[in-house]
């Protein structure tokens, strides 16, 4: 048995399926970790979309933000942007049965034999391993609560910064989600940022990027996760970051997990 973790797809099924074919994937056997997005900017969401729910067991998913905006997108809080591709997901037969497996999907993955966590973007730096897995899961039972429409309408609408002691239960929420979503860049106070999207050197300066607070609670879990096209791969300081912008022209990446020295595949998709 090998397990592999793959960067942001977002509707890229042929560079999905060719990574696969190389690695020589057998899902009867073999493990899959998708760190989220798994829709929207390519051209086969859709596609995407049933692939990946058809191997059952054999994979492992984490929502993206992209994810979450399909989500909302089916509960009608949000309409379609311009350059959203997802109107064939909507349009589809199955689309009831693609959105229940979705609302299913957590946020957090946690293999403890590996002492790996698996999130789309990023954990706050005062949370502790144990804290990331217990508000993944409390984001994750609002997404399968009754109140769903009303949590994606937030988390749509409104960011929360700054993680405080005083939070309401709505704003505590809407930082969990966006926190493990969104996060790329932090001020050393830990106040989160959703602006700035360029590479580490790109920000200002009161700004660092949410791996490299000097303070992370949870860094001697390695941590695997996606959502920074402009990063590009990256192995540092036990995490890493597999978004290598397959949708912009670059690299579909994935990796074999479960070795000493970690193997990487990579796609180009221009």
């Amino acid at each position: 048995m090998a397990i592999y973790a793959i960067g942001d797809i977002q509707g890229h099924l042929k560079p999905l399926r060719h990574l696969l074919d190389s690695i020589q994937f057998d899902p009867g056997k073999d493990k899959l970790w998708v760190v989220g997005d798994m829709v929207n900017r390519g051209p086969d969401s859709l596609g995407v979309l049933r692939f990946i729910k058809d191997l059952g067991s054999a994979v492992k998913v984490v929502l993206g933000n992209h994810d979450l905006r399909l989500l909302a997108l089916a509960a009608g809080v949000t309409t379609e942007r311009e350059n959203d591709t997802l109107s064939k997901i909507m349009q589809a037969p199955d689309l009831d049965l693609l959105i229940a497996w979705l609302r299913r999907i957590p946020f957090v993955h946690v293999d403890k034999e590996m002492k790996t966590l698996m999130v789309h973007a990023g954990i706050h730096h005062e949370w502790s391993k144990k804290q990331a897995v217990a508000f993944g899961l409390e984001a994750e039972a609002t997404l399968q609560g009754d109140n769903y429409k009303n949590f994606l309408q937030n988390i749509h609408n409104r960011k929360v910064h700054s993680w405080k002691k005083n939070l309401s239960k709505e704003e505590r929420i809407n930082f969990i989600a966006n926190s493990l979503t969104r996060t790329r860049f932090c001020s050393r106070g830990g106040d989160l940022d959703f602006s700035h999207k360029g590479p580490p050197g790109s920000q200002p300066n009161n700004l660092i990027p949410w791996f490299r607070h000097p303070k992370r609670n949870c860094s001697k879990w390695r941590i695997v996760f996606g959502h920074w096209a402009a990063l590009g791969y990256l192995k540092e300081a036990n995490v890493l970051g597999l978004d290598s912008g397959c949708h912009w022209g670059k690299l579909l990446t994935i990796i074999r997990l479960d070795c000493k020295k970690e193997k990487i595949w990579q796609y180009a998709c221009s």
